[in-house]
């Protein structure tokens, strides 16, 4: 009898627990993290990472769901048409909802600001300008020199028309003086690995993509991060090096459907918060060259605005033709 009122007792103690922990759950279903990538690519790690974190006081459950193609933007309209329950988010990078608009009007027909609630940014990263280890400019003053001596325009390598590298090379190009033809990849690895063979001279990617061939296959010349990174100690910012135009970081942001509530995003942006603070994903984030960043709700329209409103003016002076 008495170990049939033990197991009673532990029973009832278990289901308090569970009604408790589910009563602290902001929603009742599992969560979606829609990622307009493949897996295994740094979007997607930045969101299994975090979604792994929104269990269990967000919701019981979170998966990503990688929807790719469209540079992105698939996942940005699924999550558009999603019930604004909290149960359907978006984990991007931030070109496709700052840069993307005003490059490819008439693909990118969202507003990221009043189609969406921006929750709040995960990360920021930079990019770095980076030449083959055979390169003779060993630094960022003498790949200027050597690209204003050059008799034909020198080519750059980026991950892909219209992203954030592309435009980082036209505002090089404009710093140095002198004309860059665009090459663009689909995707940065192929763009690096033309740089290492030594097939295009300059490549635009992000520290990730290029840390791991520095020094030996290609050169890194300078960052454009506010700090330098720990890794990269002896390589200077463009800032350092004189051409603070070019300081441009990205960042990784979660955003949820237009009429979600505000104690759901609230909640969201307090459990993202906790989980940037933990050992595991600050070192996890460290590896890729992440650094853990959160600009909340209040804060983070305004962020994506001002972005918007920098990149159109880029794009205009850099004399891209915006799609009619």
């Amino acid at each position: 009898m008495e170990n049939i009122q033990r197991r009673s007792l532990l029973a009832l103690g278990a289901a308090g627990l569970a009604a408790s922990t589910a009563g602290a759950q902001t929603v009742s279903r599992p969560v979606r993290v829609m990622v307009g990538f493949t897996a295994g690519g740094p979007t997607d790690l930045v969101a299994r990472l975090y979604a792994e974190r929104l269990r269990p006081a967000f919701a019981a459950a979170a998966i990503v769901e990688n929807r790719p193609g469209a540079s992105g933007r698939l996942a940005v309209e699924a999550v558009r048409a999603a019930e604004p329950d909290g149960t359907t988010l978006l984990m991007t990078p931030s070109s496709v909802m700052t840069l993307q608009p005003v490059v490819f009007p008439r693909e990118a027909r969202f507003d990221a600001t009043t189609d969406f609630v921006p929750v709040c940014t995960l990360c920021d990263f930079g990019f770095g300008i980076a030449v083959p280890a055979s390169h003779p400019a060993r630094s960022f003053d003498e790949l200027a020199a050597w690209v204003r001596a050059q008799p034909a325009e020198v080519a750059y390598g980026s991950p892909g028309s219209g992203s954030g590298p592309h435009f980082l090379g036209e505002m090089l190009a404009g710093a140095i003086g002198r004309r860059l033809i665009h090459v663009p990849y689909r995707g940065s690895a192929l763009a690096v690995q033309d740089t290492l063979a030594g097939r295009v001279p300059i490549s635009i990617a992000v520290l990730s993509d290029l840390v791991p061939h520095h020094p030996n296959g290609l050169r890194i010349l300078a960052v454009t991060s506010p700090a330098r990174i720990a890794r990269l100690p002896d390589v200077p910012t463009v800032t350092e090096a004189g051409y603070r135009q070019l300081a441009v970081s990205e960042w990784m942001g979660l955003f949820a459907p237009a009429r979600t509530p505000p104690a759901t995003i609230a909640a969201l942006h307090r459990t993202i918060a906790a989980a940037a603070e933990t050992p595991e994903v600050r070192q996890t984030l460290a590896r890729f060259e992440f650094e853990p960043i959160i600009t909340g709700p209040e804060a983070f329209p305004a962020r994506v605005r001002h972005e918007r409103e920098t990149w159109a003016r880029v794009v205009r002076e850099s004399g891209f033709q915006v799609e009619g």
